[in-house]
């Protein structure tokens, strides 16, 4: 029976997907995989697929899922800004061709091959509204998105985050699921019948960026400028702190979710700068430990593998898979090699790129609210995004130098 008490009830279903988080990731280590990959599965040990409805909204009843959800959406926050304070600018100007060039392929080649898959699927897996328009331009979208927070996890896990093959995946996500995230506010707005909406989303979007990077990036790098000189004071630190909240909060009025307002602040810091360093120590362990299982943990807890049933289904959700992995390895290497990189760096890349993971699952969440994706088809695209995320690891293994594996 759950607990009276909303608070008491938080910090049961916290500490316990913390713990489950951790065991699992232990476990899967031994099979080459990151410990986030444990604390999303985590989620999925806790929800209805396999504990059942019952015991499941015992842990995290409906009225209190909102509430561990607003310390997730925090804990993501703050990750993807201290994520952004490591982001090396000075590696990224030098690859601004294979920058533009991998973003829009990795975009651009998956969205196709999911909308034509879409057509194939419409009779038989649409969720009834939005007509066939709206439910193939969905399953494009599905299939084009990038695991931006997962990827970042990975990269640090694997000490790649700084450097330029890393700093260029990141981006690359990051510039890809923006574009991404205002392309399903159009389809949003097709399903709807509301496109307007759609494209003031993609123009408020490129005006946020514009101010960004053109009046305040310059305004907050001579600040910590001057800031260098002396220690880091509380002041200060509350002071950055609500740069990254209010720029999360117009990136989320915007419609391009919170996390690339957070990620964009620390990406204008100085990456540099001692403020960067003092920040990214003190956030990083709370942030990591106790706040980011909470968000990875909480999405998997709405997930219904238990949904999948029979030979065909599972036919289906292959071959969902493989036009996925086709899409996104395919069009990223592509694209890099025709701007010079080298072929184990592009697979590296394709394979980085391939992560999909929770921004995924929130894409599929939208769709299956409004019953554009049937609950078969949601669990199908599911099963993709945590498969093509667990493929991430062990295509690392075999195309890393072994010094670089760690």
């Amino acid at each position: 029976m759950p607990l009276a008490d909303p608070l008491s009830q938080v910090l049961l279903a916290l500490a316990a997907v913390i713990v489950t988080g951790l065991l699992l990731g232990r476990v899967l280590r031994f099979f080459g995989q990151p410990p986030v990959i444990g604390e999303i599965v985590a989620g999925i040990v806790l929800g209805p697929s396999l504990l059942g409805a019952r015991f499941s909204g015992m842990l995290l009843p409906s009225s209190v899922a909102p509430l561990l959800g607003i310390i997730a959406q925090l804990g993501i926050l703050l990750y993807m800004f201290t994520v952004g304070l490591e982001l090396s600018g000075e590696a990224l100007r030098k690859r601004t061709t294979t920058l533009i060039t991998t973003s829009l392929a990795s975009l651009l080649v998956p969205f196709v091959l999911g909308a034509g898959l879409g057509v194939l699927l419409y009779p038989r897996y649409s969720g009834g509204a939005g007509g066939s328009l709206g439910f193939v331009l969905f399953v494009g979208i599905s299939l084009c998105v990038t695991a931006f927070p997962v990827l970042a996890r990975i990269l640090s896990e694997r000490q790649l985050l700084k450097t330029e093959l890393g700093s260029l995946a990141l981006t690359s996500a990051a510039v890809g699921d923006g574009a991404a995230w205002c392309l399903l506010a159009l389809v949003v707005g097709v399903v709807q019948v509301k496109v307007g909406v759609g494209l003031r989303v993609g123009l408020l979007a490129a005006v946020y960026l514009g101010v960004m990077l053109f009046v305040v990036r310059p305004l907050v790098r001579r600040l910590v400028a001057s800031w260098e000189r002396t220690p880091l004071t509380p002041t200060r630190g509350a002071l950055v702190l609500v740069g990254v909240l209010l720029s999360a909060l117009t990136t989320e009025q915007i419609g391009i979710h919170a996390i690339f307002g957070a990620f964009l602040f620390g990406a204008i810091l100085p990456s540099e700068s001692k403020l960067a360093h003092t920040l990214t120590q003190q956030l990083q362990p709370v942030v990591t430990t106790l706040l980011l299982p909470a968000f990875f943990a909480l999405t998997g807890m709405k997930t219904r593998i238990d949904l999948l049933s029979g030979a065909g289904t599972w036919l289906v959700c292959g071959g969902i898979i493989l036009v996925a992995t086709l899409g996104k390895v395919g069009g990223t290497f592509f694209a890099a090699r025709g701007t010079g990189v080298g072929a184990r760096d592009a697979l590296v890349l394709g394979a980085l790129m391939n992560t999909r993971g929770l921004m995924e699952l929130i894409v599929l969440n939208i769709g299956l609210d409004l019953h554009v994706l049937s609950p078969v088809l949601f669990a199908m695209l599911v099963v993709m995004a945590l498969t093509t995320t667990m493929m991430t690891a062990p295509a690392l293994n075999g195309l890393l130098p072994t010094g670089r594996k760690t």
